[in-house]
This record gives C-alpha cells, structure tokens and sequence, in this order.
C-alpha cells in the first residue's frame, strides 16, 4: 500500500532550489526551518512510483522473416522482389522484413479486388456479408492479447493501451458494422444504398490496427472490396489481421494487403480502377491527395491533422481535468491527431493547474512498451523523434518555459519524456504546429468568448475538450468550436457508433455511425 507523498519543506529539499528566508514567530529566527516559496513547491515521490517491472511476454509471438503482400486471398511475394527492415522502436531491433510493393503489386491487388467484387461480394446478401465481419470480430477477441503484443512490438505503444484501447475498439468496429451489413436500407430511408465497388485505404503509424478497423470494417459491410497500405513502420499487425480474414474465411480478393512507402499509396491513389480513397495522415499529404483525385470522380474521405484545444475553465472539477488533460496529450505518446496539445486555462486556475499538472507527469512512468506498469512508450519513429525536438526547441527559443519530468531515458530506442511549455502565445510554432509527440502547450484566457476565438485560432479543426461544472457552458462553447468532436468533462474517448472527423485542415468526412456508412455508398 502507498503512502500519500508529502510536501517537502524541509533543507534538504531546499538545497536544490533557489535560496530562501528563515520563518521569524514573534521575532525570533526559527532554527533549521527553511520556507519555500508556493510556486516552488513539489510533491516529492522519491521511489514511492517505482514498480516491480512486470512485462508481458512475448515469447509465444509469431514473427516471420519475411512477409509477403496479401493479395486475392494469398500472401505473394512482391513483383520486384524487395523488401524493407520493420524494427522495434523501443530497442531499434530488426523484427522482420516486409515486402515493398510497386504500382505492378498495386495493380495485381486492385484487379483481385474488382474480381472479388463483380463476382462475389457484391452479389451477397447482406446478411451473409454480416457473417464474415461477425466471424472477424470473434477470431479479433481471442487473439486480442497476441495482437496487443505485436501492436506494442511494432509500434512502441504501451501495451495496457493496446490491450485496453485499441483491440477493444478494434472488435466493436467489425462487431457494429457487421449488425448494419443487412440494414442498410434502414440506416437511409427513402433511398436505396448501393456499394461503390473498390476502395484504396491508406492508414497512418499511430493507431494500425485500429484504424484498419475503421476503414475496413465499413467499407466491406457495404459491400465494397478493399485494397489497403498500412504505414512503412507499422505493418506487422495489418498482416496478422490478414490471416485472421483467412482464417474467417473471408472470400479471397475482398481485402487486399499492399505494403510499402508513399509512392506505394500514390499507385492506389492514382489507379483508375479505384472508386473511392480513404486516407488518414498529415495535412500536408490530405492535400496531395486532393489534388490528385480532383477532376476523376473518385469519392475522398480525408481524416487529417490536428492542434485541439483542452479548455479549463476555473469551475471544473481540476482534478478530474487534470486527469484528463493528462489523457488528452500523453496517451500514446502523444501520437494522435485529435491530442490535447493546446491546454487553455482560465487564469484565476492557471497556478492550480500548472502545479497539478506538473506534479501529475512526474508519476508518469517510461519505459519498456511491453511492461504493463508503463504510461509513456517510444516515439513511433527516429524521424519523428527529431521533429518533437526541433518544435520544442523553437519553443524555448521563442520565450516558452520548459516542464519535464525527471527520468532516465533508456539507452536505445527513440524516447522523449513527458513535456509541458507555459509562457506559450497564439504566435508560437508550437501553439500553430501539429507536435504529434507528448507535448503540451499551456495558455490562458479570461472569458468564454476569449476561450473559443483562441481554441479556434488555428488551421485545424478536429476535435477539442472543455471542462467546466456548467452544463450551460459546456453547450454554449461546443456550438461556438469549429471541431468535429467536441468533448465534454473528458477527452479521447471512442465509440464505432458515433461519428469522427474534422474541419477546415483536418480533413472531411466522417468515420464510425450511420455518417460512416454514407461515405462507402451511392444513395439514390
């Protein structure tokens, strides 16, 4: 049982801070007692956060040497023959090698798709298409520790986020889906639903699985084949779900595995047998790909980046938000596009919840993905990793103050601890800039009007939070937030029946709900 950590007031603790005055009672010095400052105050832990590691094993994981693309049912070698290096970001150790696929592979996926489609798929009634998504799901819930293995392996997330975010949401995905796959005429009355033939998915390194799960799953419950690429540092677990859908039973050439770099996305982009892109990813390849469909009929679906803002204001339960604010920014590093990386404060709760917050990162742990008492993993990727340098850098640069907790980085692997910046204005690159690391940018404001011009002052528009005990508040500023989501008294929470997506530079479309369905059918 833990004790509660104590404020430390004593000369030892004072030795590392500034000097400071003796207490006088009554005009005489006290003796031996040193008075910190408020705003120099800290919870001192000591050892009381450190843990027994207690690591999930990994030694019954499968891994092959090489793997090949999923192509009409059948794992294939690459027409040309290469092959790239999958490592683990938290050791830099080669896991395997992964088959680079060229616009020849594209080609061969999309022709299987298409055949799959006109012959099969599409021909199925939807109740039998329900089957195989129902079957997917289960097969997803028995192997779901193996998959959150692997998924912390390749990716460098904590595994208690994997084991208890990811997967679960990953088998609601396939399990709603496959409950409207014969409902589809009742999700859009008055109309009469019809698939659009092949899809080309393209998905980001920050969530594979999960968001494999929110393209796939709805695309193929409407009847739709699938042609996907998986990021170039994240495939491993996009080619176990490809022999989870042989082992569904899933008919060959419905969904297609094509892995590989960017130019292997801009083949599936540009084939004109493709009907419809949908893509997750940054701002600055969303609009690429913009240009690259326009003028060619294909439907889009864009899920970009984001810079959302995490309003508190001073009648919010702190605690509660600090918790939150906490979940908003260092869950999975920070490697999500509707992370809370701009936390505006009300300023009469400004100290308050700079104190909380920065005691509260300090019991954040880093470490081994795979141990279960770990809350921050490894950055994805080393590129990455120097991108969450240079911003930050550029913030201390320009004025900002830096908070950090006190850890020791291991020796390999690409780390960075939990950050916060106060001192941060609108005109900071970091306040601007999609960060995509556990960054966070502190502000202030004084009235709600001020909170929603600042939340709303960027080029994104995603998601956003807000917390106060004011349910009227909470509607006036959700009407006010140009975001998609808009969270209230939490932050980062998921459902498959609810709707997910942006505005202006974050993208459009939606993912998840009946809005989800709309985006891989024709109604008429």
């Amino acid at each position: 049982m833990k004790t509660k950590p104590k404020l430390n007031r004593s000369r030892t603790a004072a030795k590392n801070l500034r000097p400071v005055s003796l207490v006088k009672t009554n005009g005489t010095p006290a003796v031996g007692r040193a008075v910190i400052p408020l705003k120099e105050r800290r919870l001192v832990f000591g050892n009381k956060w450190d843990y027994a590691p207690a690591p999930e094993t990994s030694e019954y994981i499968r891994i092959a040497p090489r793997y090949g693309l999923f192509i009409d049912g059948k794992f294939v070698p690459p027409v040309a023959g290469k092959y790239f290096d999958t490592i683990n970001p938290a050791t830099e150790e080669k896991l395997t090698e992964i088959a680079l696929g060229d616009e020849k592979d594209v080609d061969l996926a999309v022709k299987a798709a298409r055949r799959a489609y006109e012959k099969v798929w599409s021909k199925m009634s939807g109740r039998e298409r329900g089957k195989y998504l129902y079957r997917i799901a289960r097969i997803i819930q028995e192997k779901s520790r193996e998959l959150a293995v692997l998924e912390s392996m390749d990716g460098g997330k904590p595994i208690k986020e994997t084991r208890d975010v990811d997967l679960p949401i990953v088998a609601a995905h396939f399990f709603y889906h496959a409950g409207w796959a014969d409902k589809l005429q009742y999700a859009f009355p008055n109309r009469v639903p019809e698939p659009l033939g092949v899809v080309g998915q393209i998905i980001p390194w920050n969530f594979p699985l999960l968001m494999a799960a929110w393209k796939i799953a709805p695309a193929i419950a409407c009847g739709n084949t699938v042609v996907i690429k998986p990021s170039k540092t994240t495939s491993l677990t996009l080619l176990r779900l490809a022999e989870i859908f042989q082992e569904a039973g899933l008919p060959d050439g419905v969904v297609n595995v094509i892995t590989g770099v960017g130019q292997t996305g801009t083949a599936i982009v540009q084939h004109p047998d493709v009907n419809k892109i949908a893509f997750t990813g940054s701002t600055e390849i969303g609009k690429q790909l913009a240009q690259l469909t326009a003028g060619t009929g294909k439907k889009l679906t864009l899920e970009l980046g984001g810079k959302a803002a995490n309003i508190v204001f001073a009648d919010a339960p702190i605690d509660q938000a600090i918790e939150g604010v906490i979940a908003g920014i260092y869950f999975n590093m920070g490697h999500v596009c509707c992370a809370g990386s701009r936390l505006l404060v009300q300023e009469s709760a400004f100290t308050t919840v700079v104190h909380k917050l920065r005691d509260r990162i300090q019991t954040l742990r880093l470490g081994n993905p795979l141990d279960k008492n770990t809350d921050i993993g490894a950055i994805n990727n080393k590129p990455q990793l120097e991108k969450i340098r240079e911003l930050v850098q550029s913030g201390v640069e320009e004025g900002a103050e830096l908070v950090q907790t006190r850890c020791t980085l291991p020796e390999r692997g690409y780390w960075y601890p939990p950050t916060f910046l106060t001192g941060v204005t609108a005109s900071h690159r970091v306040a601007q800039e999609e960060i995509f690391g556990p960054v966070l940018a502190v502000m202030t404001f004084r009235t709600p009007e001020e909170a929603f011009e600042r939340a709303n002052n960027t080029p994104y528009g995603l998601s956003a939070g807000v917390w106060t005990d004011k349910g009227s508040k909470i509607f006036k500023m959700v009407n006010k937030l140009r975001a998609g989501v808009v969270w209230a008294n939490t932050f980062n929470k998921f459902d498959p029946t609810s709707p997910f997506g942006g505005y202006k530079e974050s993208g459009f479309g939606r993912e998840g709900g009946v809005q989800g369905l709309s985006a891989y059918l024709k109604l008429s």
